[in-house]
């Protein structure tokens, strides 16, 4: 995939230029075209966004008449541009470039901080404001520092990176033979990324080439090998290499990994900081129902698809209804003679009606001529997302949740999606098996144009509630005595999330294993660092995945500008290494709980993978996106014991 935007001049004719303007949201489009062609007075005061509206209401709460009058004034702007020449643009002064953030973003109060953080996350005309102030060289240039990166996922490239930009002397260890972690080892059919995806990538890494809104697993797959040939990190990263340990030797304040290649031969390798970007979604879990290994047919978990298995006319069960079922059930339907999906929890389906589209003409259009109009589609939809429906998941102490909400603004949205569902599922038997009892945001909502509900519809399709029993060799047992024959099992039932760097073992100071310290209930400060354990570094650690707002690579540039300053710091001080206190850790994490007792998903007792064995919400961040970039600026000393060479 090409990472760049290489601009066309304009020579289409009016009408040409009317028509595609008309595809695009208002916001980007004005900023952009503001931007592009220098007439600023397109941010008039006039056209602003309807507060009232949700954000996933149509033109994103501009009324219909605005929008249209919106359009109209840019094509014009568009057309004079296209007559003076298509003069090349003009980089906005500091008040221009305000004007056009707070257009886009349209914020209540937009104060300096949060203009940075946007200002970082728009990129204007490929910048990286995010790249690392210091260079190795001059910071701590006779000392050999280094660092290993476990796993070259969407973290892992960050990490890499970042360390290489900053000079230092970093290693790769990959398990698989390629990059790209979940987006290697997911190829079901109908696999696509659940977030726009212009926001589900780098935001110094765009790129105006993406053919969907959502696209699919091999697009995500070759934009994570284009950024790794384009970062050059290539030669980094050692493919087929899973490290198996981790000790850290408090004499030479240094980790010693043991590595397994692919051939089962182990080498060990030391480093001075290890970072672990293993992710959450990698190791498959199976449920534990009994039999499962009876079942005489092709079973599998759909993180390792067997695409040898032919199912056409085949009797087929699929286990779960997850984010990956709604994506690969309807995939199955239209081949398999008989699809049974079994459900034990209903997800709330979130309408998207263009989540499987092709970008329209229009847009292409706009992605050549106007190449900056990504950046600030990308920032329309940051902006939209930093707090996303957080507001609706909060807690009212005073409200009756027998009604399955948990505030008047999170039954708001509960109704709304219900009045969906009456549409979308017209039967009352079927839409009673469908409609979740659970409140809105308690887990994921799973994105939907509709063909996931029409799947359910199938007359080959069968939705089955009942719970089940065991597997036999032919099938399926179910609670209420009835068996189910299949030929071919699929198991949507996710992965074993809350094993944090499992089956990794990591010894920290005096021994002391870090499975045995969390004991099933992993921590850590900021999700990164963990007390006793000294340069040692997670990403997409605890508490950072996110339900309705953002992106989980927005956190993943967080974290690694974090660790890269504490990597910077131990450099700039010739520390040997630094260990997150107790106090600090214990602290945030009391923060972290209080504010996750207060979210839906935090209360409800709906069965979700976000809560550990020990029964806390592990995985969730509680707060907006603003608030982890602000603590993930760099480091507090106060919040290490930093230890001297």
């Amino acid at each position: 995939m090409r990472l760049d935007f290489t601009r066309e001049d304009i020579d289409a004719d009016d009408a040409t230029i009317r028509a595609h303007a008309g595809q695009a949201p208002v916001g980007p489009l004005l900023a952009s075209v503001a931007h592009l062609t220098g007439e600023y007075d397109l941010l008039a005061d006039d056209i602003r966004p309807d507060p009232a509206l949700p954000w996933m209401a149509p033109d994103y709460g501009y009324p219909a008449e605005m929008a249209a009058r919106s359009r109209e004034r840019a094509a014009d702007a568009l057309i004079r541009y296209r007559d003076r020449g298509c003069p090349r643009p003009v980089d906005p002064t500091p008040r221009q470039l305000r004007a056009l953030v707070e257009f886009v973003v349209a914020p209540a109060d937009l104060d300096d901080h949060y203009l940075e953080l946007l200002e970082e996350e728009l990129a204007l005309g490929g910048l990286d404001p995010r790249a690392p102030g210091w260079h190795a060289a001059s910071r701590a240039p006779r000392r050999r520092f280094r660092v290993a990166v476990i796993g070259a996922g969407t973290s892992g490239i960050v990490m890499a990176h970042r360390l290489n930009q900053a000079g230092v002397d970093v290693r790769v260890f990959e398990k698989n033979p390629d990059v790209g972690g979940t987006w290697l080892e997911n190829s079901y059919p109908g696999c696509r990324v659940d977030v726009p995806n212009h926001l589900y990538s780098y935001s110094f890494a765009q790129t105006g080439h993406w053919p969907q809104f959502n696209s699919t697993q091999p697009v995500l797959l070759d934009y994570f090998r284009s950024c790794v040939e384009k970062f050059g990190l290539a030669g980094l990263i050692s493919f087929g290499a899973e490290v198996v340990e981790a000790r850290w030797d408090e004499r030479t304040s240094r980790w010693t990994l043991r590595v397994r290649d692919a051939s089962g031969g182990e080498s060990t390798h030391e480093a001075e900081a290890v970072v672990s970007a293993v992710g959450q979604l990698n190791r498959p879990s199976l449920p534990d129902i009994a039999g499962i290994d009876s079942f005489r047919g092709p079973s599998f978990h759909s993180a390792r698809w067997r695409p040898d298995v032919d199912v056409t006319g085949l009797r087929v069960a699929v286990i779960g209804t997850g984010a990956s079922a709604v994506q690969f059930v309807p995939r199955l339907a239209e081949r398999a003679g008989a699809l049974t999906v079994h459900q034990r929890t209903a997800p709330w389906l979130l309408p998207i009606p263009n989540y499987l589209d092709d970008l329209p003409a229009g847009i292409q259009w706009l992605l050549r001529h106007v190449p900056d109009y990504a950046r600030w589609d990308r920032l329309g939809t940051f902006g939209r997302l930093q707090e996303g429906t957080l507001p609706q998941t909060v807690v009212d102490p005073g409200w009756d949740r027998s009604n399955n909400s948990v505030s008047a603004a999170n039954d708001v949205a509960r109704r709304r999606l219900t009045a969906w569902y009456e549409v979308a599922f017209p039967d009352p038997a079927l839409r009673a098996k469908v409609l979740p009892t659970h409140p809105y945001g308690a887990k994921r909502m799973l994105p939907d144009n509709g063909t996931y509900a029409r799947t359910l519809q199938r007359p080959n399709v069968t939705l089955e509630t009942t719970g089940i029993e065991r597997v036999t060799p032919s099938g399926i047992q179910l609670a209420d005595g009835r068996h189910v024959d299949h030929d071919v099992i699929v198991y949507g039932t996710g992965f074993q999330a809350s094993r944090f760097l499992t089956p990794m073992r990591v010894i920290g100071v005096d021994g002391l294993d870090l499975h045995d310290w969390w004991d099933g209930d992993a921590r850590a400060h900021l999700g990164i660092t963990v007390p006793h354990f000294p340069n040692l570094f997670l990403m997409y650690g605890p508490n950072t995945n996110i339900v309705v707002n953002g992106s989980i690579i927005y956190f993943s540039e967080c974290a690694a500008q974090y660790i890269t300053e504490c990597v910077g710091m131990l450099l700039e001080r010739d520390a040997a290494s630094l260990d997150c206190r107790p106090e600090a850790h214990d602290r945030y994490n009391r923060w972290i709980d209080m504010a996750t007792d207060q979210r839906a998903w935090g209360v409800s007792d709906v069965n979700t993978w976000y809560r550990n064995a020990k029964g806390r919400i592990a995985q969730n961040w509680p707060f907006n996106l603003y608030d982890y970039w602000r603590l993930t600026r760099a480091p507090d000393p106060e919040d290490y014991t930093v230890r001297a060479r």
